[in-house]
C-alpha cells in the first residue's frame, strides 16, 4: 500500500484544483492511503472526497496574528505530532509556496515538489528532496496532475479531470420544495472576495427574469450580510415579474452547498471558489471573470459536465454571451 500526503493548503479554488490528482493516484494504486494537509478554512473540500482518509488542518492565517500565544504553539505542536505519527512513501507539495514546503517538513517521508523555475517562491524548492520542472503555460489542474504523476512514477494524464466528489443527498436541509425537483432550478453564485470581481446586479436580474419566464427558478446563496443584501435585491427585482422564480437560500455551510449545487440544472458564478466547486460536483458551469485572467486558473470542467470561462481583466461578459454559454454547457 502506498501512503501519500497531499499538501495543498489554500485557497478554495486551488484546493479543488488538486482533487483530480487523488483519482489519478487511485487509478494506478487502488489501495493507496491518501491524506491531506490543508488550511482549516478549506478542510471541508478534501473531506468531501470519499477516498481522502485523514485531513490534517493548519491555521497559518490565524497563527500569524497570535504568534506569542501559548495556545498557538500548543496547536502547532499538536498538528506536528499528528502528522508525524505515520511515515509516508511520498509527501507531495502541490502548493509550491514557502509556507506549504515548510509544513510539509513536519511529515516523515521523501518530499516532492516543483523546481525553482516552476513556482512563484523559488526558495521553496530547496525543501524538497525530489523536484520537477513543470511549465507554467498550462492550467493549474494539469500542472498538479503532472507533478503528482512524476512524483509517483506514472505517465502524466491527458484526459479530462475526475474530481471524485460525492455529496449525500439524503442530508439536504429543509429548503424550498422546488429545490428537490430535478432540473427546475439554477444556482447564481454572485458573491466573491472583491468588488472588482462582481458581475453587475442588473445582469443577474436580466438572467433571472429570462429563466423565470421558462419556469426555471433562480437560487441565490450567501455567506455575509452584504452578500445576503445583494441576493435579496436581485431576487426582489426578478420577482417583480410576478413569476416568483428567485429564491434567497438560507445561510448554508460548504458541506450543505455541496449537497444543493448538484440539484441545479446549471450554475453561473463569478470568480469564486464555489464556481470551482460546482464544476467538481459535475454541474455545468459558466464562470464570469471581470478582474482576473481565467486562462491558467479558471474553472476546469470535469469528465461529466462542461465549464466555460467568460471575460477577463476589465472585460465584463454581457447577458447575451452568458446565455449562449449556458446553452453550450447544458447541451
Amino acid at each position: 500500500m502506498k501512503r501519500i500526503l497531499i499538501v495543498k493548503t489554500t485557497s478554495m479554488g486551488d484546493v479543488i484544483h488538486a482533487l483530480p490528482a487523488v483519482q489519478d493516484i487511485l487509478q494506478h494504486f487502488p489501495d493507496a492511503q491518501i491524506d491531506w494537509l490543508v488550511e482549516e478554512s478549506f478542510a471541508d473540500i478534501p473531506r468531501l472526497h470519499p477516498h481522502v482518509q485523514k485531513v490534517f488542518t493548519i491555521a497559518m492565517r490565524r497563527w500569524r496574528k497570535q504568534l506569542l500565544s501559548c495556545q498557538t504553539w500548543r496547536e502547532i505542536n499538536a498538528v506536528k505530532r499528528a502528522i508525524a505519527t505515520q511515515a509516508y512513501d511520498a509527501i507531495i507539495d502541490v502548493q509550491g509556496l514557502m509556507k506549504s514546503a515548510w509544513v510539509a517538513r513536519w511529515a516523515r517521508g521523501p518530499r516532492y515538489g516543483y523546481d525553482a523555475h516552476s513556482i512563484r517562491e523559488p526558495l521553496a524548492s530547496r525543501l524538497y528532496q525530489h523536484k520537477f520542472a513543470i511549465s507554467y503555460q498550462q492550467h493549474a489542474v494539469t500542472r498538479i496532475r503532472t507533478l503528482v504523476a512524476l512524483s509517483l512514477g506514472y505517465a502524466a494524464p491527458q484526459d479530462f479531470p475526475d474530481y471524485g466528489l460525492t455529496s449525500n443527498q439524503s442530508k439536504v436541509i429543509d429548503l424550498p420544495e422546488v429545490l428537490h425537483l430535478p432540473e427546475l432550478c439554477w444556482i447564481a453564485l454572485h458573491a466573491t472576495s472583491r468588488d472588482s470581481k462582481l458581475w453587475p446586479e442588473a445582469h443577474w436580474v436580466a438572467l433571472g427574469q429570462y429563466y423565470a419566464a421558462q419556469g426555471l427558478a433562480m437560487f441565490l446563496p450567501w455567506a455575509s450580510a452584504e452578500e445576503r443584501a445583494r441576493a435579496e435585491r436581485i431576487a426582489s427585482q426578478v420577482n417583480q415579474t410576478q413569476l416568483s422564480q428567485a429564491v434567497v437560500l438560507p445561510k448554508l455551510g460548504l458541506q450543505q452547498l455541496a449537497q444543493v449545487i448538484p440539484l441545479a440544472k446549471f450554475a453561473v458564478g463569478v470568480d469564486t471558489g464555489l464556481s470551482h466547486l460546482a464544476a467538481a460536483l459535475d454541474t455545468p458551469v459558466v464562470a464570469l471573470y471581470t478582474d482576473t485572467d481565467p486562462r491558467l486558473t479558471g474553472v476546469a470542467g470535469g469528465r461529466k459536465a462542461a465549464a466555460i470561462n467568460l471575460g477577463g481583466k476589465q472585460k465584463i461578459p454581457d447577458v447575451a454571451a452568458v446565455l449562449s454559454a449556458i446553452n453550450h454547457v447544458t447541451a
